[in-house]
C-alpha cells in the first residue's frame, strides 16, 4: 500500500557520497577509499558536535573542513586534489535505480520530497545533475532550521509543509541513526542499507530493510 507522501535523505540514499573520490581516484592513490570514509565520518560528526553545541555552520562549510581533516590525516594524498575533490560534490552520482523509483512513485501521484543536512545549494545542484530536481516537489534543507539531524524539528518541516501527520510519510534513508530519529519522529521510517551493515538503534527500529531503492513500491 503506497502511502500519501515519500520524503528521502539525500547523502548516501540517493547520491552516492563516495562518487567525488572515485572520479579521482588515479590522482588520489591507493588511499583512496580510508579518504572517502573518513571524509564522510567527519562530515556527519561534525554535524552532530555543531548541533550539540548550538553552534551551526552550513553542510558546505563542514563538508570543506572534513575533507580538510582528511587530507591532512593523508598527507600523501596531493593537496592540488582538494578543489577537484570539492567541485565534484555538487555533482555526485545519483544511485542506479533512483530515477526510475521516483519516476514510477511519481505516476502513482504520491509526493515526493528531499529532506537533507545539504544546504540548499548543495542539494538543488545534485538534484538538477541527477536529473531528478523535475520529479520533486520540495527539498527540505536543515539550513530551514539551522539544526542537523537527528534533532526532531528537521523532520518537522516536513508535517509542518505538508499538514500530514508523521506515520502518512515513508522515509527513506541509508544511515541508521537518521532511521532511528525519523522513526522515533513518527514516519514510517525504512533503511536503505545499501553496504549490508549490521542493525542498531534496536529501540527504534525501521519499517522496513531494503539493500536498495528498487523493492520500495512493493515493501510498504
Amino acid at each position: 500500500m503506497l502511502h500519501p507522501a515519500y520524503v528521502f535523505d539525500a547523502y548516501g540514499t540517493l547520491f552516492d557520497v563516495h562518487a567525488a573520490v572515485r572520479r579521482h581516484a588515479d590522482a588520489i592513490g591507493p588511499q583512496g577509499q580510508a579518504l572517502s570514509e573518513l571524509w564522510r565520518a567527519k562530515q556527519l560528526e561534525y554535524s552532530w558536535v555543531r548541533t550539540l553545541m548550538g553552534a551551526y555552520q552550513d553542510f558546505w562549510q563542514l563538508t570543506e573542513q572534513a575533507l580538510d581533516f582528511a587530507l591532512a590525516r593523508f598527507p600523501q594524498v596531493a593537496p592540488a586534489v582538494r578543489k577537484r575533490l570539492l567541485d565534484a560534490y555538487w555533482s555526485l552520482d545519483c544511485y542506479p535505480e533512483v530515477p526510475s523509483v521516483l519516476k514510477a512513485l511519481k505516476a502513482e501521484g504520491v509526493k515526493i520530497a528531499i529532506l537533507s543536512n545539504g544546504s540548499p545549494e548543495m542539494l538543488a545542484s545534485a538534484a538538477r545533475s541527477a536529473a531528478i530536481e523535475p520529479l520533486l516537489d520540495a527539498i527540505f534543507s536543515v539550513d530551514e532550521v539551522r539544526r542537523f539531524k537527528t534533532d526532531p524539528s528537521v523532520y518537522e518541516m516536513v508535517t509542518n509543509s505538508w499538514r500530514m501527520y508523521p506515520e502518512k510519510i515513508s522515509f527513506q534513508s541509508s544511515n541508521r541513526w537518521d532511521v532511528a530519529g525519523a522513526s522515533r519522529y513518527g514516519f514510517h521510517a525504512v533503511w536503505i542499507n545499501r553496504s549490508g551493515q549490521p542493525d542498531e538503534y534496536r529501540d527504534h527500529a525501521p519499517k522496513a530493510v531494503l539493500p536498495n531503492l528498487t523493492q520500495l513500491l512493493t515493501a510498504n
